[in-house]
């Protein structure tokens, strides 16, 4: 725990989904709110077909979900959620005349019911 899933629009071309999931995770781990680096998963995931809006020009997003245990406060969420967008904002030199929208959400994952097993660790 955590899960951390980003989709970004493959018009932005110039975002490397690596570089932005280390950050992302090394954001994550310096937060403090979670155990273990090796607890944190993230994957990204390029959307091809994807409409923002209904105006004509070309738009672009980047969306980062972060899913984790419940139980944390609001301020924290809030903490987290603001230095995610921070690296978001701060990956690459974003295209000039493309509207991009970047977004932060984090989610609950109910606690009681989560099952976790670690193979060979």
């Amino acid at each position: 725990m955590p899960h951390l899933h980003m989709e970004y629009t493959a018009n932005l071309t110039q975002l490397n989904a690596d570089i932005a999931l280390i950050r992302l995770n090394n954001t994550l781990v310096g937060s403090g709110q979670f155990g273990a680096e090796f607890d944190i998963k993230s994957r990204a995931i390029k959307i091809d077909n994807f409409k923002v809006g209904t105006a004509q020009g070309e738009r672009a997003f980047v969306h980062v979900k972060l899913a984790l245990l419940s139980g944390r406060s609001a301020e924290i969420k809030k903490q987290l959620s603001q230095s995610l967008l921070a690296v978001l904002q701060e990956l690459c030199e974003w295209p000039a005349g493309l509207e991009v929208q970047l977004c932060v959400e984090l989610l609950d994952i109910d606690r009681e019911s989560y099952s976790k097993a670690a193979i060979g660790v």
